[in-house]
Order: C-alpha cells, then structure tokens, then sequence
C-alpha cells in the first residue's frame, strides 16, 4: 500500500509540474507575441507551435487532476437535488462510466498518436515530430480513467460520505463555512 501511495504522490506532483509550465509557457508565448512584433517587426516563428503544444498538454494532463481535485466540469442540478442515498450511487456509477469512456478514448487516441508517428509528420516551425505534441492526449485519458476509478472505489470504500473527488468531499454535504473554503458556492 505505501507504493500506491508513493506512486500516487509522485503523479500529483508531476501532474502539478507539467500543468504548471505548460500554463507559465501559454502566458510567456501569448504575451511575447505583440511584444516582439512591436519591438521588432515580427515574431517568433515557434511561439504558436509552444503555445499549441502547451494548451494540448494542460487539457489533457489536467483532466486526472481535474478528477482528483473535483474540480471536472459536472452538470450536478440532478444530482444536488437528490437525497443522500441516490447521489451515492450517482458517486459510483458516474465515475465508473467515465472511466470507461476514457480508457476507449485512450485507446484510440493512442491508434490515432501511432499513426502519426508512422506517417513521420513533423511540426513547421520546430520540426519536431507531431506524435510528441499529441502523445499527451492518450496518457491524460488513461490518467483521467484510473482516477475515476478511484473516486468510484473512494464512495464503494466509505459508506458515511459521498466524494466528488478522492481529495474532495461532496459539497452538500459540508457545512456552509466549509464550502466556502473549497470555492464552490
């Protein structure tokens, strides 16, 4: 067990190192752009392929910790009207669903990413091989996957609280002053 901890531990922080740059590199070649175009008449031929490369990297790696976190796009009116017992369930089968749409997802987003390697594509300004910009689709659906998974095992595991998260606590359940704390309102 305190290897599945260890591992889980080191994929948060990675998941938190690349999300972080990859959002510190969209801001740094979204505002370099008008910068070096008035400065000097133009501007850097690569800051488009960067700017690509990084939103494809932060959608994709951010859909685990999106799911770790609760934080995943969720459309709850259902959901925030239901009893106790029939959003527990919700918390079992949603993400069960999810993460098998997913997995299909990373499966044919990695037939998709071997594909273009074959065809030995590479990007115009870098010239950097295009199945290095999208191999992070299929490891962010796999990594989305198995943490759905674990919401779900998290709300087979405890039967007293429902986890829209396996960090984050079901908000109709707080109390007021500790949602608040959490952001959601």
């Amino acid at each position: 067990m305190k290897l599945f901890r260890a591992l889980d531990r080191g994929i948060l922080k990675l998941e938190e190192f690349i999300l972080s740059y990859a959002i510190i590199l969209i801001a740094l070649m979204v505002i370099s752009k008008p910068i070096t175009r008035t400065l000097l008449g133009y501007t850097l031929p690569f800051a488009d392929e960067v700017s690509q490369i990084s939103v494809t990297v932060a959608t994709f790696m951010g859909i685990s910790y999106a799911a770790r976190k609760g934080r995943h796009i969720s459309m709850s009116a259902f959901y925030d009207l239901s009893p106790f017992k029939v959003r527990k369930v919700l918390s079992i089968f949603i993400p069960a669903l999810t993460a098998v749409i997913l997995f299909v997802l990373a499966y044919y987003s990695t037939l998709y990413v071997l594909d273009i390697k074959d065809s030995g594509r590479v990007t115009a300004a870098l010239q950097m091989p295009m199945y290095i910009l999208y191999m992070f689709i299929p490891i962010g659906f796999s990594l989305g996957g198995v943490q759905f998974l674990r919401n779900m095992w998290v709300n087979i595991r405890d039967k007293e609280n429902v986890y829209i998260g396996t960090e984050a606590l079901d908000y109709n359940d707080m109390e007021d002053e500790k949602v608040e704390e959490t952001g959601h309102l």
